[in-house]
């Protein structure tokens, strides 16, 4: 089983970055010790503090919780006919194994969609261009060099499927989320606007990232696939009622 991206420190972590409020002035606000703050972010959670934290954050207490009670993992999808996941290293990105796969099924490989363009996203790219002679495409905000730079917008016809894309800035200045109708269930291929249970930071814009996923990827049907850059795939469903930064917002 794939484990979750972030736990909760990370969570508590990105929210206070985002909104830029310190550990001291999160204890203020919060009315918990500053000591507790640091415990939280090395992994000790108390309950009580976490929801007297939350709201100040802008989070689910009770998602939150869950999380830190380590009770909650979205449900294994697998056996998802048109639907296959490739996992790697953080360090050690390659493509092999999709290669692999694409030539033991027999597959044309025609399209290579880049959610965004940072470094372990695209770290194998050309590897994996050089094999299978694909067109690379990548959001007009994000170039890079050798794929044609798409907006929001764009349709994708791809035998009986159809790939739609939706600008899900904020993680990165072009995010992009690519919407796959076509199969038995919608999938949504978010890149790292979104994980299971958490989101991406908001490096470049905080309140555009959590706009985006509410707006563009959580008004989606439940039962949706998401399929993040890390972590273990999840649903729109799931994520509506688990994920601290949306539970409860939609």
């Amino acid at each position: 089983m794939i484990p979750l991206e972030d736990n909760v420190g990370d969570i508590i972590g990105k929210a206070q970055r985002g909104l830029g409020i310190s550990d001291s002035e999160l204890a203020e606000k919060a009315r918990v010790g500053s000591e507790t703050i640091r415990q939280m972010r090395d992994g000790n959670f108390d309950e009580p503090a976490l929801l007297s934290i939350a709201p100040v954050l802008g989070l689910s207490g009770s998602a939150l919780c869950e999380l830190a009670r380590g009770k909650w993992h979205p449900k294994k999808i697998e056996g998802f006919e048109g639907l296959a996941q490739f996992n790697t290293d953080y360090t050690g990105a390659d493509s092999k194994e999709m290669v692999h796969f694409a030539n033991r099924h027999k597959l044309n490989v025609q399209l290579i969609l880049l959610t965004h363009a940072h470094a372990d996203h695209v770290a194998d790219l050309p590897c994996l261009r050089e094999e299978t002679g694909a067109d690379v495409f990548t959001p007009t905000r994000e170039p890079v060099p050798g794929a044609e730079a798409i907006d929001e917008g764009k349709s994708f016809p791809l035998g009986n499927l159809k790939i739609d894309t939706r600008l899900t800035w904020g993680h990165s200045p072009g995010g992009m989320t690519y919407v796959v109708t076509g199969l038995a269930r919608p999938i949504a291929i978010v890149g790292d606007s979104l994980f299971a249970g958490s989101m991406g930071g908001g490096n470049v814009s905080y309140q555009d990232a959590l706009r985006n996923n509410l707006e563009k990827i959580l008004t989606l049907s439940d039962e949706t696939i998401i399929c993040p850059g890390h972590g273990p795939m999840t649903t729109v469903g799931e994520e509506k009622q688990r994920n601290p930064f949306f539970a409860g917002k939609i």
